[in-house]
């Protein structure tokens, strides 16, 4: 893998009392998030070979909208490990699929914004935040390890 697109999942609507987490629907505010993020990548030239989501509503329907904007965009697969994952977590997730060139993972705060501070810059507590709908583009020279990567490129709505 040479290159990382990390994508934190939109606007979600507040959750129900009692209601499962991962049944939270995206805002309208969020929809438009999602398919923002999706232009912000074809406008830039960036297509993943191969998209990882986490299976919670509001990230498969983020990845949905955002991939609508790409042509020949690659199947989402559903991975049940990135919903409340560590970044250590995460990168074992990513060394599975280490066999394509540009790798899309879609999920969650904090899992998200602590795997960009730990590939950027090896260590996973001093984060910097992804808003809603953001998105980090990481460059890979080598092994996919802590301080491996170059921030590429980072948008939000």
């Amino acid at each position: 893998m040479h290159e990382l697109i990390l994508l934190r999942h939109a606007e979600a609507q507040p959750a129900s009392a009692g209601a499962d987490d991962n049944v939270r629907r995206l805002s309208g505010r969020g929809e438009q998030e999602a398919r923002a993020a999706g232009a912000w990548l074809k406008s830039h030239g960036i297509r993943p070979d191969r998209v990882l989501c986490s299976p919670s509503e509001r990230t498969c329907a983020t990845a949905t909208l955002a991939l609508a904007a790409l042509e020949r965009a690659p199947a989402m697969q559903e991975a049940t490990e990135i919903y409340n994952a560590t970044p250590g977590e995460l990168l074992a997730l990513l060394d599975q699929h280490d066999d394509v060139n540009t790798v899309m993972l879609v999920g969650h705060n904090p899992g998200i914004e602590r795997l960009v501070a730990l590939l950027v810059e090896g260590r996973s507590d001093e984060f910097r935040g992804m808003p809603p709908a953001g998105l980090a583009v990481l460059h890979l020279d080598g092994p996919l390890e802590p301080g491996s990567a170059r921030l590429d490129a980072f948008w939000s709505p």
